[in-house]
């Protein structure tokens, strides 16, 4: 159990957090969610014991053991599986005895350190490291690979798998799904959905915060406040305590309007002085509801293009890559090419995500011995209006694919074709970091449109909220959020009609990755989009491709159908060298998993008849409560029970809906 106590919490002169007094119970999964800059962070530093609490206290079991993502990841020339390994502190530490016990040939030594390692499993570790590598896209020909040689990108991943291999009580999470493809992503959401401890979580990826938490703590203008349920269900439940709180507003409002007409009525007549006193006290005592206040701070959209043409671009029989004088860019994230970490480093890093990439490039005998050939035989047309999301894993050339569409890269065979009206709006990722130093999103537009007047400019920054000052402030200071709104809104200056868009939320916080969503949502163009965002993807993408193997081909089906599909492929690891000498299962095992199997199978449906009829009776409880809500003599009685009211329909929304989709799961178990 960790407990806040009056908790609060300072950066500088800046008060992040006030009066935080809540409890996290151990084994909850938990979201902690609120804008940038809100102290998510900051809280996190408090729980590592890097910061102190400016007043109040913070409560922690005295031997709790807590794990983290490292920031940093030296350049070591230790093999990655070895670094993973380490992140079990007290396991290394009585594998380097046992192995300073055997140099020095002490028997008795290297018998107290093979019993530690027994006792902390450690004769297994090495297969558990090569699992975590494989699910976060690691392939087992680059786990003796020197830590040194991975890319930044790739290095954040290793240090993450560090942190999971850690045994740990607490373990916390600041953003684990950046770097991650959709792939991996899935694959640690199921991860964490069986990590036994307590559970703390940054992230902007609210499929991922839907898919892991069970609860959500939100912070908000220094305050914190806990809710049961995912992130989806946080938002209803804030929405219906938003909807009642302006209820209990409108009508405090009104009330305070009687009782101040009756005061100035009434307050200078002898007969009606003293009710005219007691209403002044009354108003008084009043303890004031604050108005709602609009949450989301902006929206802004893509204008209409100019022209739209039916056909817009086309790839007949294309191979993609790098001519043999360019090398395959590199995994980290910045430079001119391989800007999303989608390409390895070269022939031996041909397979680093570790999935099904088949052979590495052959060269292309069409375009120059030793040319680099990522995708072969690409057929790919783009109509009007559509909209394609590019699944697959890092490595396996989504980004190829999308720079060969812009024209950044030159087809090494076939043909690309564009119509001659095409007008595309490319967003990668060194779009942010190539913004100008020193320059201002002002100067930035000028740049691109020297000859309009600077009250156009002006209007057209400040919607995508950069108003008044902030339109001639140095991006310099800009965080990674607002020099991203800022590159998008630098591309919908020039009214595109095909958007093809890598990676576009790295950098942007829950509102404004829910403000992009709707201006995609209803930008009339065409749209191809990598992002490992499900909520983007689920809400923009008519369609989808998978870019893996050396091929692009349509998936047949949607995103919840692309997680099945993983699942059913088994996306597990090979086995490694010390799993293969486990004993095989024997028939006698096989016999008491399909026992088991049997009875769980008999629970489950005996849980799934007991949830309908709970479901029932919520049902016709939230029938009576709606009839009772829309009766307009309920708004006549007190607000305290209105709002009891709204509360209970909203636990029974909320217990429904928890429900429903326990049922889903049971149903889907029992129909594989």
């Amino acid at each position: 159990m960790i407990a806040f106590r009056h908790f609060a919490l300072r950066r500088g002169s800046r008060l992040l957090l006030s009066d935080i007094d809540l409890v996290i119970q151990s084994g909850w999964r938990l979201g902690v969610v609120g804008r940038n800059g809100c102290g998510k962070s900051s809280l996190f530093a408090a729980l590592q014991g890097q910061l102190e609490a400016d007043a109040g206290e913070l409560d922690m079991p005295a031997k709790l053991r807590l794990a983290s993502v490292a920031q940093e990841t030296p350049s070591l020339p230790d093999p990655a599986i070895d670094y993973v390994m380490g992140g079990d502190v007290e396991l290394a530490t009585a594998l380097r005895d046992e192995l300073d016990a055997q140099a020095r040939g002490d028997t008795e030594a290297m018998a107290l350190a093979h019993h530690r390692i027994e006792e902390l499993h450690g004769y297994d570790a090495r297969a558990r490291a090569g699992r975590l590598l494989h699910g976060l896209g690691f392939s087992p020909d680059t786990h003796e690979r020197a830590v040194s040689e991975f890319s930044g990108g790739w290095r954040v991943r290793l240090n993450l798998a560090r942190a999971l291999m850690a045994p740990s009580d607490l373990l916390l999470l600041d953003e684990p799904t950046n770097h991650l493809d959709l792939d991996a992503v899935l694959w640690l959401e199921e991860w964490l959905r069986r990590y036994q401890g307590t559970l703390l979580v940054i992230s902007h990826d609210r499929e991922f915060l839907d898919g892991v938490i069970t609860h959500t703590m939100h912070l908000n203008e220094g305050r914190a406040k806990l809710y049961t349920g995912n992130y989806s269900a946080f938002e209803r439940q804030r929405s219906e305590q938003l909807r009642l709180q302006q209820i209990a507003h409108e009508r405090e409002q009104t009330e305070r309007a009687h009782l101040q007409s009756f005061i100035d009525r009434f307050k200078a007549k002898a007969s009606k002085a003293k009710q005219a006193q007691s209403r002044m006290k009354r108003l008084e005592k009043m303890a004031g509801t604050e108005a709602v206040r609009a949450e989301r701070p902006f929206r802004f959209q893509f204008a209409v293009p100019d022209r739209l043409p039916d056909s817009m671009l086309q790839m007949e029989d294309v191979e993609a890559g790098y001519p043999s004088f360019l090398p395959l860019p590199s995994g980290e994230r910045g430079g001119v090419r391989g800007e999303s970490g989608d390409e390895p480093t070269s022939e031996r890093a041909s397979n680093i995500d570790g999935r099904e990439r088949g052979p590495s490039p052959q060269p292309s005998p069409q375009r120059g011995e030793g040319a680099n050939v990522v995708l072969r035989d690409v057929r790919f047309r783009l109509e009007a209006g559509e909209r394609v999301g590019l699944l697959g894993p890092n490595g396996a050339g989504k980004s190829t694919l999308v720079k060969t569409l812009v024209g950044e890269l030159a087809a090494l065979n076939g043909e690309r074709k564009t119509h001659k009206d095409l007008k595309i709006g490319y967003f990668a990722q060194h779009t942010v970091e190539s913004l100008r130093e020193g320059a201002s999103p002002f100067d930035h537009l000028q740049d691109k449109a020297p000859g309009v007047g600077a009250q156009v400019l002006r209007d057209f920054l400040g919607g995508w909220n950069f108003a008044g000052d902030r339109a001639f402030e140095s991006v310099d200071g800009f965080s990674g959020g607002e020099r991203a709104r800022l590159a998008l809104a630098l591309i919908a200056w020039d009214k595109p009609n095909l958007l093809l868009l890598d990676e576009p939320t790295n950098h942007l916080d829950l509102d404004m990755r829910e403000a992009l969503a709707d201006a995609l949502a209803d930008f009339d163009g065409a749209l191809v989009l990598v992002s490992h965002d499900r909520h983007l993807l689920g809400m923009v993408c008519d369609s989808f491709w998978r870019v893996a193997d050396h091929k692009v081909e349509s998936f047949d089906g949607d995103l919840d159908d692309y997680a099945r599909w993983l699942r059913a492929r088994g996306n597990a690891p090979k086995k490694t060298e010390a799993e293969a000498k486990q004993p095989v299962e024997s028939a006698a095992d096989r016999r008491r998993a399909a026992a088991a199997q049997r009875e769980s199978e008999k629970a489950s449906r005996q849980r799934v008849k007991k949830i309908e009829t709970r479901v029932a009776a919520i049902d016709e409880e939230l029938t009576k409560l709606e009839q009772k809500l829309a009766d307009p003599q309920t708004y006549n009685g007190s607000t305290a029970e209105l709002m009891k009211l709204g509360q209970r329909q909203a636990e029974l929304r909320k217990e429904k809906e928890t429900l429903e989709a326990e049922w889903l799961e049971l149903y889907e178990l029992l129909e594989a």
